[in-house]
């Protein structure tokens, strides 16, 4: 049994249809890329211009983004088994390719593991599933999916209601957000106000 408080929270979560984030957060390329098999994602950052870059672990093998332009940098369609997924490391890496070889990258996604829940600037991203298995992302600021008005203080930016959710969150630096699903990667960025 549920509370009022509850019903009137998942009610409102089920009203909310599914909006663009606002300004400064633009979507990356067509907004969803399909990916096949995904399996979990993790971020690094560009050695030569400091870009976020998304890496994808699927079933297809390895692909390495750019969280700016959606540009495909590097594939390894045939990692090495030992490592070709994150479950066989302790803390959930992966070897990085392309920039980032050399480096691991942490995984987040089907073996576990999560990506930032903030953007260290104000925003928030929840994940809620008020009538599971379907799943709605929610991004907020300061709080607002409980405190606020859909629209102006949070946004129902992504609902997973074809594919199985893998991970949602923000890039270390706050200036990607992502959600990966079983089928595909939806990415939007905003420019880096300090620099």
């Amino acid at each position: 049994m549920i509370t009022e408080y509850q019903r009137r929270l998942r009610d409102r979560l089920l009203a909310a249809p599914v909006t663009a984030p606002p300004a400064p957060w633009r979507p990356v390329l067509d907004n969803r890329t399909p990916i096949g098999g995904l399996q979990g994602i993790g971020f690094g950052i560009h050695p030569d211009n400091g870009r976020d870059l998304v890496m994808v672990v699927s079933t297809d093998g390895h692909g390495l983004f750019d969280a700016v332009t959606g540009e495909k940098i590097a594939r390894d369609r045939d990692p090495d088994p030992d490592t070709s997924t994150p479950d066989d490391s302790r803390d959930l890496t992966c070897p990085g390719l392309g920039p980032l070889a050399g480096t691991p990258v942490q995984i987040a996604g089907l073996f576990g593991g999560g990506l930032h829940s903030g953007s260290g600037d104000g925003w928030a991203v929840d994940v809620v599933a008020p009538e599971w298995p379907r799943e709605q992302v929610i991004l907020s600021t300061d709080g607002g999916l409980h405190r606020g008005e859909m629209g102006r203080s949070w946004w129902h930016v992504f609902h997973s209601s074809y594919s199985t959710l893998r991970t949602a969150g923000f890039s270390p630096s706050g200036r990607t957000l992502a959600v990966a699903t079983s089928s595909d990667l939806t990415l939007w960025t905003k420019p880096d106000v300090s620099r």
